[in-house]
C-alpha cells in the first residue's frame, strides 16, 4: 500500500529540518520537501541534499523570484502599502506565493496534506493556511508547532542533536530570520526584551549607519505606470532592479528599522528589518506620485493603502477586497511615469529631484516671481466662498450668546459681500 504524501514547506533551517524528521516518525508517510527561492542567499544544492539526508522522499527547489517581484512586490509598492507606518511587508508578501506553490506541488503529486513550520504565535501560520484554503479547500494542514510537545527553539536544538540532524543555530545565537530579495527580518534572542538595543552584528544586508560612507550616493530611478524599470538610465529586469538598489542601499545603511508591531494573533512583537532597496523604491515612488497625482486622488489612495497593507499583513492576498483595491491602485498609476533622483546618505534615502511628462506641477503658476497666468485678486472671492460656513457659524454663536449687538446688520453685510468684509 502506498504511503500518504505530505508536502512540507522546507527551508533547511532549524524548524523545518526537525519537522521533516518528526513527520516521518509520527505519521509514517512520504515527505516531499518544497523549498522556494524568493531571493534568500542560500546554497540550494546543499538544502536539497540535506532534505534527502533527513528523510525526504522527493525535494523541489523552486525559483520564484521573478514572480515574487512582478506579481506581489510591485503591486504592493504601487499601492504604497506600509503596515503600521513602518513595515514594508517583506515576509507578508512572500507567504501567499509560497503557499500557492505548495498547493501546485500538492496537486501535481496527488497529495492532500501540507505541513509548515510556522509557530502558533505568529502571523505566518495564518498567511499560509488562508492562502491554501482559498486555493484548494480540500487540502489538510499539519502545523507541528501547534501539536507537538516541543515548546522552544532550545527544545528543537536538543531534538536535532539527539537525531543527528545538522543545524546552524546554537543557544547563544538564536535569532529567527526570514530573508528574501526584498528584505531580511530578525526576531527572538535578545530582541525579546524591548529595552535591549539590537547589536550591530545582527546586520546581514546593510551596514550600521555609523559605518556608512561620508559621501552620499546619487541614483536615478525610472518608473512606468508606477513600476520601476530603470536604474541610472539602464533598463533592467525586475530582479536586477532590486539587486542593484539593494547593493546601493546596503552600502549606505539604508532601510534598517527596529520596531514593535501588532501581530494578527493579538500580541505585540519586536523585529529588526533590513529593506535597503525597498526603502529606496518606496521613497522614490511616493515622490513621483506627489508630482503627478491630484490632491483628492492622493488622499483617498493613502486611505486604501492602509487597508491594503493590513490585508497583505493578515495573509488575505487572494480576497475580493484586495483585488478590488489593486484595480483602483492600477487606475491611479496610469500616469505615474517619470524619473526620481535619490540621495543615499547615512541611513537615509532622500528624493532630491523628480520629473515626469505627466507632472501637474507648473512653474508658471507656482513661481514667486512675476507671472502672466495667475490673477491674485481671484483669491479673494474664492476665500469668501470657502470660508462662508465658518462665518455663518460664527454669526449663529454671536446671536445665541447675545454678545454682539446689531448682529442682524452684521449678517446682512456678510451675506451681501459689502464693504465690511473687505
Amino acid at each position: 500500500m502506498q504511503k500518504e504524501k505530505i508536502i512540507l514547506a522546507y527551508s533547511g533551517g532549524l524548524d523545518t529540518s526537525i519537522i521533516l524528521s518528526w513527520l516521518k516518525e509520527n505519521y509514517n508517510c512520504d515527505v516531499i520537501a518544497v523549498c522556494c527561492n524568493a531571493g534568500q542567499r542560500e546554497d540550494y544544492e546543499a538544502i536539497e541534499k540535506k532534505a534527502y539526508a533527513t528523510g525526504a522522499s522527493k525535494a523541489y527547489i523552486l525559483d520564484i523570484q521573478e514572480e515574487f517581484v512582478k506579481d506581489f512586490i510591485w503591486p504592493t509598492l504601487k499601492a504604497g502599502a506600509i503596515y503600521e507606518n513602518d513595515y514594508l511587508l517583506g515576509t507578508s508578501m512572500a507567504r501567499p506565493l509560497m503557499a500557492k506553490k505548495l498547493v501546485e506541488i500538492a496537486e501535481a503529486e496527488d497529495a492532500y496534506i501540507i505541513a509548515h513550520g510556522c509557530t502558533g504565535k505568529g502571523n505566518d501560520q495564518v498567511r499560509f493556511e488562508s492562502t491554501i484554503k482559498a486555493l484548494n479547500p480540500a487540502i489538510r494542514i499539519i502545523a507541528p508547532w501547534r501539536t507537538w510537545n516541543m515548546e522552544s527553539r532550545e527544545d528543537l536544538i536538543e531534538y536535532a542533536t539527539s537525531h543527528n540532524i545538522p543545524i546552524a543555530q546554537t543557544a547563544e545565537k538564536i535569532y529567527s530570520r526570514d530573508e528574501n530579495i526584498w528584505h531580511i527580518s530578525h526576531e527572538g534572542g535578545n530582541l525579546e526584551n524591548p529595552w535591549n538595543e539590537h547589536k550591530d552584528d545582527i546586520h546581514i544586508l546593510s551596514v550600521p549607519v555609523e559605518q556608512a560612507p561620508d559621501t552620499p550616493t546619487l541614483v536615478e530611478i525610472g518608473f512606468e505606470q508606477g513600476i520601476p524599470v530603470t536604474v541610472n538610465g539602464e533598463k533592467l529586469s525586475d530582479v536586477q532592479i532590486l539587486e542593484s538598489l539593494n547593493t546601493m542601499g546596503s552600502a549606505n545603511g539604508v532601510g534598517t528599522i527596529d520596531i514593535i508591531e501588532n501581530r494578527l494573533v493579538g500580541m505585540k512583537s519586536r523585529g529588526v528589518y533590513e529593506t535597503p532597496g525597498g526603502t529606496i523604491l518606496y521613497k522614490a515612488h511616493s515622490a513621483l506620485e506627489k508630482l503627478i497625482l491630484d490632491r483628492d486622488t492622493m488622499q483617498y489612495k493613502n486611505i486604501v493603502a492602509q487597508k491594503y497593507a493590513q490585508l497583505v499583513y493578515d495573509g488575505l492576498w487572494y480576497t475580493p477586497v484586495r483585488e478590488a483595491i489593486a484595480a483602483f491602485v492600477n487606475t491611479t498609476q496610469q500616469d505615474v511615469t517619470g524619473t526620481v533622483k535619490m540621495k543615499l546618505y547615512k541611513g537615509s534615502a532622500i528624493p532630491v529631484a523628480s520629473k515626469s511628462p505627466y507632472s501637474l506641477y507648473s512653474e508658471e503658476y507656482a513661481t514667486f516671481s512675476k507671472d502672466e497666468v495667475y490673477n491674485q485678486s481671484d483669491a479673494e472671492g474664492f476665500i469668501n466662498l470657502f470660508s462662508l460656513p465658518l462665518k455663518i457659524r460664527a454669526m449663529q454663536k454671536q446671536q445665541q450668546s447675545g454678545e454682539q449687538k446689531g448682529s442682524h446688520t452684521l449678517e446682512k453685510k456678510i451675506l451681501k459681500g459689502g464693504d465690511f468684509i473687505r
